[in-house]
């Protein structure tokens, strides 16, 4: 839970927001570094909420029906940075799950493993062609930061695998 609280309390740290405003902002710019839905987001903001994180008032605009909107408190201030050091300054063991197939790769014959390795090389080219394309964000240094971190993530991973097939093709 720690790295949805540390998305959604940053998110809080420029501005107040109704839950579809942070919603509709991890959709469209935070895929990169995450796959939190919507039931999980708003969970964990009643869970910071329940914590003394983030305080929520009730609002409503004409007929509208009443919505939440989310706003970081002093102490989910405090709370944010210490996630945010701690998230900086951890490492991770990642966990590929293409790495699964890699280990089972011998039950298949090579003319089968070597097309479908291709396949994942040309969709991890496709991929990092995709992250090539976002547009640079002047004021935003961790934007970019993350950008390049994948990036770089996916030049590690189309050199393994052309390695990987070069070494599988020269090994019959």
């Amino acid at each position: 839970m720690e790295h949805r609280s540390l998305i959604l309390l940053g998110l809080l740290m420029g501005q107040s927001q109704h839950g579809y405003q942070i919603n509709e902002f991890i959709e469209k710019n935070l895929s990169i570094v995450t796959d939190m839905k919507k039931p999980t987001a708003y969970a964990t903001l009643d869970k910071l909420n329940q914590k003394g994180f983030i305080d929520i008032k009730l609002e409503q605009e004409g007929n509208r029906p009443i919505r939440k909107v989310y706003s970081i408190n002093e102490s989910g201030r405090k709370y944010f940075y210490q996630l945010l050091l701690d998230n900086l300054s951890s490492a991770e063991n990642v966990n590929y799950q293409g790495d699964i197939g890699l280990m089972f790769i011998d039950f298949l014959p090579m003319n089968q493993a070597i097309p479908a390795l291709k396949e994942r090389l040309k969709k991890n080219k496709k991929l990092i062609d995709q992250f090539k394309q976002t547009p640079v964000h002047v004021n935003q240094t961790g934007v970019n930061l993350a950008v390049e971190h994948k990036i770089t993530m996916l030049e590690a991973e189309i050199s393994f695998l052309e390695k990987t097939i070069q070494r599988l093709l020269h090994s019959d």
